[in-house]
């Protein structure tokens, strides 16, 4: 399978939103529950939030609020758009499925500005 392609990151000042984006294989996307993953450096990857194939939604307390996943399963391609960003949401950001077998992509980097 092709692993995902990432896109959208970038540089930002706090308070600041990006919207990333995420095409898939239909392998991957179709009828799959799918999420969004960050690794800091440093630190262990984490998962961000995730939906169902029916759009149900759920999220990392340290985002919830803040961030809105989102789906459009006519293009293979998954969202995240980040509202009033902080510093620790710097991180490489990478999609894939949530559960099952996983092939990284190389993911996209968002650095927030103190």
């Amino acid at each position: 399978q092709v692993q995902p392609v990432e896109s959208g990151g970038g540089l930002v000042q706090a308070g600041g939103s990006l919207r990333l984006s995420c095409s898939a294989s239909t392998t991957i996307f179709s009828g799959n529950s799918m999420a969004w993953y960050r690794q800091a450096p440093g630190k262990e990857r984490e998962w961000v939030a995730s939906i169902s194939s029916y759009s149900s939604t759920n999220y990392a307390d340290s985002v919830k609020g803040r961030f809105t996943i989102s789906r459009d399963n006519a293009k293979n391609t998954l969202y995240l758009q980040m509202n009033n960003l902080k510093p620790e949401d710097t991180a490489f950001y990478y999609c894939n499925r949530l559960f099952g077998r996983k092939t990284w992509g190389q993911g996209t980097q968002v650095t927030v500005s103190s």
